[in-house]
């Protein structure tokens, strides 16, 4: 059984000052239905009725802009975006609140991450205000699927790619910008524990001058190869270090990363600085807030791997801790690498690494004061 919109209709809503957001007839899936997939959703394994497109041509800008059904995309074998990977994206959240409304956190900084993405890969920006109208409408229509589940939340996938078909090596002429929705349980079902990395020597996530400081998808497809041998080693992640000396630690997989000094009220963290090969992480920038609101000092600087084997082992670095949107802090607990393998802690998660995922994760639900005026309220 489905539930129905009226017929297609241009909303109040606007995606720029010169485009309406029209509302295409959509099926809905049942309450029943709804409900089942709510129960387990996992992670990017269902979609919600809905997604949001808006079409660009070069000299007519953005236009079309329309919530519609969630389907296939017709695209011709010539596709742009096929061939060249003229594709970017984004990825955040919609929080169930207490008091029954929707909010998402900080959507205003993937609005700016994605125009430096779109910059960089000679894309036309697709301009913040009407990003966050886009993620906010689709957001709207689709509240029914916001989970209510213990950290449980709807993520939301903005991404552009170059839609025009042809051959050539050169920017496209026309783009197609998408928003589309997947609720998401409790990202650790069984727990928060740590992970086993591996320290790979032979590829680099990305170099100065690329593209690792923008999230476009051809980042994530040459990290697949490097996870396929972390896995064959037993390692649930890879670590990457810089491409040029081949000595400091970058990321691990899609996450920034953190080392714990010492422990307590005087705990220090250190953290990779942004060296314009390291994805600026929205995650990684709200916790530096939180640690410090927390009386905490931190510090962005170059980490080498032979520092953090050495800390580890003297005891001056006792937690280490991955973040990014999906997971918020995932704890390291085994290294390999040529050189070695060693561990961090005791096997459990840090108590300052757990007390930054609460505290982070309360903002977001609304169980913990938002000061900064991270949360964006949406309906």
């Amino acid at each position: 059984m489905t539930d129905t919109l009226a017929d297609s209709r241009t909303t109040s809503r606007m995606f720029l000052a010169d485009v309406p957001v029209v509302v295409d007839d959509v099926q809905r899936r049942s309450p029943t239905e709804r409900a089942e997939l709510l129960a387990d959703p996992g992670f990017g394994r269902y979609f919600t009725d809905h997604m949001f497109v808006a079409r660009y041509q070069a000299g007519r800008g953005w236009y079309d802009a329309r919530l519609t059904q969630y389907g296939p995309l017709p695209m011709d074998p010539g596709t742009a975006a096929l061939h060249y990977a003229q594709s970017i994206f984004e990825g955040l959240k919609a929080y169930a609140q207490p008091d029954g409304s929707v909010a998402t956190f900080r959507p205003e900084a993937n609005a700016a991450r994605f125009v430096r993405s779109a910059q960089r890969l000679a894309m036309p920006p697709v301009p913040e205000e009407a990003f966050l109208a886009a993620v906010d409408a689709l957001v709207d229509a689709d509240r029914d699927w916001v989970p209510t589940g213990a950290d449980q939340t709807l993520y939301l996938r903005p991404y552009q790619l170059a839609s025009e078909s042809f051959l050539g090596v050169r920017p496209a002429h026309e783009y197609l910008f998408l928003v589309i929705a997947s609720p998401a349980g409790a990202y650790f079902p069984r727990g928060v524990q740590p992970v086993s990395v591996y320290v790979s020597e032979d590829y680099a996530r990305a170099a100065p001058g690329g593209t690792g400081d923008v999230k476009c998808a051809g980042n994530y497809a040459a990290s697949l190869l490097p996870q396929q041998e972390a896995s064959a080693l037993g390692c649930d992640q890879v670590v990457y270090l810089d491409a040029v000396e081949k000595k400091y630690i970058e990321e691990l997989g899609g996450m920034n990363l953190f080392f714990v000094h010492g422990s307590g009220d005087d705990a220090e963290l250190v953290t990779p600085e942004l060296s314009g090969s390291l994805l600026p992480g929205i995650t990684r920038a709200s916790l530096i807030t939180v640690a410090q609101d927390l009386g905490h000092r931190v510090s962005e600087r170059k980490v080498s791997l032979a520092e953090w084997r050495d800390g580890v082992l003297d005891g001056s670095i006792t937690e280490t801790f991955a973040c990014g949107t999906a997971a918020v802090i995932t704890p390291v607990g085994e290294v390999k690498a040529r050189s070695g393998e060693f561990s961090v802690g005791d096997g459990t998660p840090g108590p300052l690494t757990m007390r930054l995922r609460e505290t982070l994760l309360g903002i977001q639900h609304g169980r913990v004061a938002d000061t900064h005026g991270w949360l964006h309220q949406v309906s």
